[in-house]
């Protein structure tokens, strides 16, 4: 289940967002705070970005393969669904795959990220938070406060 790490992270992000269209909407957290993503728009839909990795996490994504976590894409064509969640292709490096996850927002602060494997078979999910009052981030020439 620690693979789903990343997946939860990228989802962490989603919450507030407008039903019509993508947003900038800060750096999200897991349980853990073992990564933060930065959620913006990207075109006409919402995408993720990992702007902090743990040491753990970083030496996760290195045994799959990748340089560094820290500015991978995790979250692509996300869009809002008719219930006001969202819906879209999350990257999971220590899996290496795509898979289609799922946002419900509980608040402006709070939201439930899922994702499911095999055809829905196995599925995991978590609450996760939107990190207010700390350094703020960069990432591709952008600032972002949290």
């Amino acid at each position: 289940m620690r693979k789903f790490t990343a997946v939860f992270a990228a989802l962490a992000a989603l919450a507030s967002v407008s039903s019509v269209q993508a947003a900038d909407l800060g750096v999200w957290t897991g349980p853990k705070d073992n990564v933060r993503v930065a959620i913006k728009s990207c075109g006409t839909s919402t995408c993720g970005t990992v702007v902090y990795a743990s040491p753990k996490a970083e030496a996760d994504a290195r045994k799959s393969g990748l340089t560094t976590l820290v500015g991978q894409q995790l979250l692509r064509d996300f869009e809002p669904t008719r219930n006001g969640n969202m819906r879209g292709k999350v990257f999971v490096p220590t899996l290496k795959v795509t898979l289609v996850g799922t946002a419900e927002f509980i608040d402006a602060r709070t939201m439930k990220a899922k994702g499911c494997v095999l055809g829905g078979l196995i599925c995991k999910a978590q609450v996760w938070r939107r990190i207010d009052g700390v350094q703020q981030v960069r990432v591709d020439n952008v600032n972002y406060a949290p």
